[in-house]
């Protein structure tokens, strides 16, 4: 459908449902959605459910806003703003965006701002005039939450320009002939690292996670014909914010491509905190960098961040739609609708089908599912975790163990996920007098990331959402927990003859400040190191855990070397990603089956073998394919 012919259906389905009382003075595309300007707002949002009416006939999302010339001065508006919101709302700060009538609301409560079923902000709308959207004022202060809506409010002009552009480019006309799909491995299959999908139509390109290898310098194959040129691609959606899924998205902007990137809100905050670190790390290391921090930048109001649940039109003839992974924050499982119902196809990413301390199990239920392209990091027939409750009672007994030694245990984690995963263990265990209450230090991005937590609550599984907002209970602010904030009080803890526990990042002890700790640390028995996360290939980690017994560091201009005594183990049971078991169970459990399973994000032979058995045992068609392998889905 052109941008003409959307209009015009637009004004018809208007026509139909709307009373004649109600004035419709512009209508505009601004991304995925259709944005109505009335002057009768009050009348629209009480007129029953004429919005979702309009939205129904047109088989998109649609918003209303108030005609600008209808909107009263923001001083008065947040005079009545500050009066209608209840006290418990705890509003921090209030942001006007008059040439789209919208106001942010930053509450430290937004429950109570929105109301029971958006009744206060209801209430808000038809007194000011001014659309409400309420943000959560994270409870430890992030630098990255708060730069992020900073540049969007900068970069408005720009954004809005842009959204425009994206839904005229959605709009367009598909071609006529019958519709068909595939899908084309450019990255992470039969491996582990720079994961990379391209979905191809007739009509349209979607790019499905462009990320790095954490093992090497290899990047996804950039040269396929099949992506190029970049400002060809309809859209980028990013699964989750860890780097060998979105590591190399910045590139693509420096290299061409204009359009917007899908994924979640904590998504795009996370990844903005990846990429900066990761620029900081070459800096550092000397190394030329593929990106600066002016594609970050881009990125920021380049995404259209989606809700899980929230469907989407993303190109003429693709409609996405997010549901939880369960592996991160904001971490997701991406459903395309293709043409009229043709086919559905949904990505995994990175999945964990178990109810872990941070996040509900994957999604394992859709409307419809013909193919689905499943990650196998364990999907080996030998990969059997223990559960998150084994895996608690095993990290308690190694890290007391250490403890009462007077040791020193220091545990590489991932900033994302599996740190905050095991703070919730240690306050937990902590606070039960199960481990010795000693200091716990954050050194690394963790901080920062378990900060972007606490702002995206309602992305974290129903009990920990209950601890948080009903009992006021949130363990992420424990005072067990103190943040690294300079080399100097690092040097001060790596000297430190108390025992203490340090999580530090890099996850797979590739570089950042793990390997100080482990410097100081490795010569002694006493103390420990334990893993609680994926080590790839190639990694230091990986190394470690076969048992070098001696490590070498480049210290200055001259080469030294450490003798490796301290206590290694090894918790698969903190993994973010399922298991054999919890991959095969996740396929049994699957409503509907798809007919086509397409395996990737695994080591060669446990991609195979998963294939191998998710073909015997449910009769489906199951491929391993290679990367630059192209697969007719439709």
């Amino acid at each position: 459908m052109s941008f003409d012919s959307l209009i015009e259906q637009t004004r018809e389905a208007l026509r139909s449902v709307l009373p004649e009382t109600i004035e419709v003075t512009d209508i505009e595309l601004e991304g995925p959605q259709i944005v109505l300007y009335t002057k009768q707002l009050d009348s629209f949002l009480s007129g029953g459910d004429l919005l979702r009416q309009v939205a129904q006939r047109l088989h998109r999302r649609v918003v209303v806003r108030s005609d600008p010339a209808t909107l009263i001065d923001p001083k008065e508006a947040e005079k009545m703003t500050r009066e209608v919101i209840p006290p418990e709302a705890e509003i921090n700060q209030l942001f006007f965006e008059p040439e789209t009538g919208e106001v942010t609301i930053e509450a430290a409560n937004p429950g109570a701002a929105i109301g029971r079923g958006g009744s206060v902000l209801n209430d808000l709308k038809r007194k000011i005039g001014w659309v409400p959207t309420v943000v959560r004022t994270p409870p430890i202060p992030s630098k990255t939450v708060e730069e992020v809506r900073i540049h969007l409010r900068n970069s408005f002009d720009d954004r809005r320009s842009f959204l425009k552009k994206v839904g005229i480019r959605i709009a367009r006309d598909p071609l006529p002939e019958k519709l068909w799909a595939r899908n084309t491995a450019l990255g992470g299959y039969r491996e582990v690292g720079r994961s990379a999908h391209l979905l191809t139509t007739q009509n349209s390109k979607v790019l499905i996670d462009c990320g790095i290898d954490p093992g090497s310098d290899r990047t996804p194959f950039f040269n396929a014909p099949e992506l190029l040129p970049l400002d060809s691609l309809d859209a980028v959606v990013v699964t989750h914010a860890h780097l060998d899924h979105c590591g190399l998205v910045p590139v693509l902007l420096k290299y061409g491509y204009k359009g917007p990137i899908y994924c979640t809100a904590p998504t795009r905050d996370l990844m903005t905190l990846m990429l900066l670190d990761a620029i900081k790390v070459v800096n550092q290391e000397a190394r030329r960098g593929l990106y600066d921090s002016a594609q970050v930048r881009e990125l920021v109001w380049r995404t259209i961040p989606l809700r899980w649940g929230e469907t989407t039109d993303i190109a003429p003839d693709i409609r996405l739609t997010m549901h939880n992974a369960g592996h991160i924050l904001g971490s997701s499982i991406c459903h395309f609708h293709l043409g009229d119902g043709d086919h559905n196809l949904a990505y995994s990413g990175d999945i964990k089908f178990e109810r872990s301390w941070l996040f509900n199990p994957a999604t394992n239920r859709f409307p419809r599912l013909e193919t689905l392209v499943l990650e196998s990091t364990y999907g080996g027939y030998r990969d059997i975790q223990p559960s998150r409750q084994q895996a608690t009672e095993q990290f308690t007994e190694l890290t007391t163990k250490v403890l009462s030694r007077n040791g020193h245990l220091v545990v590489p984690v991932f900033a994302v996920g599996r740190s905050q995963e095991v703070m919730l263990v240690i306050e937990e265990r902590m606070r039960e007098g199960k481990i010795p209450r000693v200091p716990v230090y954050l050194d690394g991005m963790i901080f920062e990331a378990t900060a972007i937590h606490t702002a995206y609550p309602e992305f974290l599984n129903s009990q920990l959402r209950t601890q948080i907002f009903q009992q006021g209970d949130n363990p992420f602010l424990s005072d067990v927990f103190r943040r690294v904030d300079s080399a100097q009080m690092r040097a001060g803890i790596v000297d430190s003859k108390e025992p203490c526990i340090v999580l530090a990042t890099s996850g797979m002890m590739s570089g950042g400040p793990v390997m100080e700790y482990f410097r100081g640390w490795a010569p002694e028995e006493r103390n420990g190191l334990l893993f609680v996360g994926y080590q790839a290939e190639g990694t230091f980690g990986k190394r470690l855990q076969r048992g070098l017994s001696e490590a070498s560091f480049v210290d200055g201009s001259r080469q030294a070397s450490v003798p490796v005594r301290l206590e290694i183990a090894t918790i698969e049971g903190f993994s973010g990603h399922s298991d054999r078991v919890q991959l095969m169970n996740y396929v049994a459990s699957l409503d509907p089956r798809p007919r086509t399973i397409i395996l990737n994000h695994g080591e060669e032979s446990k991609t195979v073998d998963l294939s191998s058995s998710l073909h015997k045992r449910f009769n489906l068609e199951s491929r391993a394919p290679y990367n630059l392998e192209a697969i007719r889905v439709l």
